[in-house]
């Protein structure tokens, strides 16, 4: 698997595909890039080259145990090195959870390399609470509880990624590291800024599909909705479920898929007017 320098540490990622149109996928928290895996193949399928890539802290991407080296900011920083690794002047960046919220840290950090963003289950304002009920007793666990924590580990890692599928695979995958730099990324994200702030998103002229769902407190549907509301050119996408896009994801795929056409046949900038691509 492909690697860059961010810092000291080894990022990697991966590549599905070739052309001039980019897409970069970012997963969810403690997730990997695998959970994109069918999303990635599929695109590019399509005429795309897609890059899906670890964040730090996470996947085959190194894992220091050092909290400060983890914030949503960070995250953002690391997509924009890895189109400077690339050498991508502009891309399409997908985001799930976590991702979704790095994708807008890119809009924030460097708007000029975005040529469109599809954000996934965004966790804003209305998320906040459930998130601290959610993710406490498992940081908890991960700090207090790494003994029992790193039996799990052993017991996951025994089991051949070879011989479960692909969805079994990527919740494995969040046990199937040491705890203590979960626990560190978990601290770092606690105790920083989740998201531009709202007056910031405001700003974010850039194509943006955001994909909602309206049956998980860590995602709510009102997060979507708002954000929409928030970007000059947010679109909403409904999904039926948090799992549409795993498991049936074909008419998601399609809307995806077609919005990051549409980005690529026209680029749209402050008031509305379009320019034709080059």
């Amino acid at each position: 698997m492909p690697n860059f320098d961010y810092h000291g540490h080894r990022l990697a990622y991966t590549e599905h595909g070739s052309g001039p149109r980019t897409v970069v996928l970012l997963h969810g928290l403690l997730l990997s890039q695998r959970m994109h895996l069918p999303l990635a193949r599929d695109l590019a399928e399509r005429g795309n080259r897609v890059i899906t890539l670890d964040l730090l802290g996470h996947g085959r991407s190194d894992r220091p145990r050092d909290m400060w080296r983890y914030s949503m900011s960070f995250f953002g920083e690391q997509v924009v090195a890895l189109l400077d690794e690339l050498g991508v002047d502009e891309a399409v960046v997908m985001g799930t959870s976590l991702g979704a919220n790095a994708t807008l840290e890119v809009a924030s950090q460097a708007p000029e390399r975005l040529r469109g963003m599809v954000i996934e289950m965004p966790v804003l304002d209305n998320a906040l609470l459930a998130c601290a009920v959610a993710f406490t007793p498992l940081l908890v666990s991960l700090t207090f509880g790494a003994p029992l924590m790193r039996l799990v580990q052993r017991a996951a890692l025994a089991v051949p990624e070879q011989r479960v599928p692909w969805f079994a695979n990527v919740a494995l995958d969040m046990v199937r590291q040491d705890p203590a730099p979960s626990a560190a990324v978990l601290q770092g994200l606690f105790f920083g800024r989740i998201a531009p702030h709202r007056t910031e998103r405001r700003t974010f002229d850039v194509p943006a599909l955001v994909i909602g769902h309206r049956r998980d407190p860590v995602h709510p549907f009102s997060d979507a909705g708002m954000l929409v509301d928030e970007l000059p050119q947010g679109r909403m996408l409904e999904a039926e479920s948090i799992v549409e896009l795993r498991f049936s994801p074909d008419r998601l795929t399609n809307e995806i898929a077609g919005f990051i056409d549409d980005c690529w046949r026209a680029k749209v900038r402050s008031g509305g007017r379009r320019r034709a691509a080059g």
